[in-house]
């Protein structure tokens, strides 16, 4: 047992470390942005030696669990544990947002709030994946709502406050079902409330109330994770949202709704997941092909690039729906390797319109001549989102297929429709990614322009899409290095899974 708080520190210093911004001289913003960025390293290098040090990979039970009782009153504690499952999302917010900070190096309006809501939103993700408790991991939830908004609202673009107006409107709604469920599932059958994932997941309840319950939960993870209908406000608040915010959202808070239907709807609430597994098959399969087929048509590239995430979320809801070793695997090893290519495609459409000031595909052309940098990694990217064999995208989508090929609850019939579906989904890939790249870098468009001169990409952005571009090449080549964190945990989830 290891008694050093480690999982605290690695929670609280991103936030804490944000309010002492608020004393730092005022002398431009050069020391606010390198006192971020080397917080933003320090918990990076912290996390990274508590993963080598003091964490056993052949464990599935939780690790480095800290638990201190916080409010006496209600029997509300402060409770911490890692798992194999949360481990790999929480490596992975700690690379993306210290390589988002590196990239919001232009912004120069109010740099010391957004510097603060960048370190709050640090520990506001990281939360999430760690907490042990129903109601801490509700609070943490809640507290990266409040700095997404204000990044959205203060440094958008033109229409911000509407998109930031229906981030919140859409989040806040889905967060009062999440509450709901959270204090349904505590309070049921026993005079204090037991929030403890350990205890919750041997209790069991009547068959009509843990449908009521996991209903509340897919809500609020449908409108994170966004899963079709409640998606709408995902492409508005990638379309306005500067690119280091837009790197956060795509690489780590839609990974959140996907993690929460694992730890929560799949390990404690079982028999409801069965019930509804079949039904969360249908809705992943229509969503890749909806989102596949909708981002053609997108005129704002940030907008096309937002529907392509929605549709390899596709992927992730079919593996957690297919309840095999295989596809619940694959949809981890999804929501590692989209983290990664989502937020360089956002970071790369962020920097290219730095460069050109033009949003609109239709109005691009042709940038790939004076821009031959960005070029080669927008493409290399798009390779990668489309799921090229050698990519990491490749590996998650077979894994997650040969899941639910090998799901022995479904029957053959209904496997090889929904095989062929998602076949289709990875046909339509290509197709928007690749028209993507022809719109903005073939062409003559921006020939004809008056004085025309663009800078090619800067050490900055070449060193922050190689960083990413490393682990997706890595992961692609070799995939045990990732399935090798969950594999035990999966395999305790289920065998707990199928005796209930």
């Amino acid at each position: 047992m290891n008694f050093f708080p480690w999982l605290t520190i690695i929670v609280v210093l991103p936030i804490f470390a944000g309010f002492s911004i608020l004393f730092l001289p005022h002398r431009g913003n050069k020391v606010i942005r390198w006192y971020t960025i080397s917080i933003c390293l320090v918990e990076l290098l912290l996390t990274t030696y508590v993963f080598c040090y003091h964490f056993q990979l052949d464990d599935p039970l939780i690790q480095l669990e800290q638990d201190f009782k916080w409010i006496n009153f209600f029997n509300f504690h402060w409770r911490l544990g890692l798992d194999g499952i949360s481990i790999g999302p929480i490596l992975l917010t700690g690379f993306i947002t210290t390589l988002a900070t590196l990239a919001a190096r232009p912004v120069t309006r109010d740099s010391r709030l957004f510097h603060f809501l960048m370190l709050a939103m640090y520990s506001g993700q990281i939360g999430p994946f760690s907490s042990r408790d129903l109601l801490l991991f509700f609070i943490m939830w809640e507290l990266e709502l409040i700095p997404v908004y204000l990044l959205l609202s203060m440094w958008g673009g033109k229409k911000r406050l509407y998109s930031a107006t229906k981030f919140i409107l859409y989040t806040a709604g889905g967060s009062i079902f999440l509450l709901m469920g959270v204090l349904g599932m505590g309070l049921y059958a026993s005079n204090e409330p037991t929030l403890n994932f350990e205890t919750l997941a041997n209790k069991s309840y009547p068959v009509a109330l843990e449908i009521i319950f996991y209903f509340g939960f897919l809500i609020a993870y449908a409108v994170k994770s966004p899963i079709i209908p409640l998606h709408t406000w995902l492409p508005d608040t990638h379309g306005e949202a500067h690119y280091s915010t837009c790197m956060l959202l795509a690489g780590i808070l839609l990974k959140m709704g996907a993690y929460g239907l694992v730890r929560i709807n799949m390990e404690l609430l079982p028999h409801a997941h069965s019930i509804f597994s079949p039904w969360l098959i249908i809705v992943g399969t229509v969503q890749i092909i909806y989102a596949a087929l909708t981002s053609p048509g997108q005129r704002n590239l940030k907008k096309r690039i937002a529907y392509s995430s929605v549709s390899h979320m596709g992927f992730t809801i079919i593996g957690i729906a297919s309840t095999t070793d295989m596809g619940l695997n694959g949809a981890i090893l999804q929501i590692i390797s989209h983290g990664f290519i989502g937020a360089a495609l956002f970071f790369l459409a962020g920097t290219s319109y730095d460069r050109i000031r033009l949003v609109y595909l239709d109005e691009m052309g042709g940038i790939a001549i004076p821009m031959p940098k960005i070029f080669t990694m927008f493409s290399s990217f798009s390779m990668a989102s489309l799921a090229l064999p050698g990519m990491s995208g490749f590996v998650a989508e077979l894994v997650v297929f040969f899941g639910i090929i090998t799901s022995p609850k479904y029957l053959l019939m209904p496997k090889i429709l929904i095989t062929f579906v998602m076949a289709i989904g990875m046909i339509l890939t290509p197709i928007y990614s690749l028209s993507m790249s022809r719109q903005m870098f073939y062409g003559y468009k921006q020939f004809n322009v008056q004085n025309f001169y663009f800078f090619d990409s800067g050490p900055r952005e070449l060193f922050v899409s190689i960083c990413i571009f490393l682990p997706v090449i890595g992961i692609g080549f070799y995939p045990d290095f990732v399935l090798s964190l969950s594999v035990d945990k999966v395999e305790a989830i289920l065998s707990n899974y199928f005796s209930r």
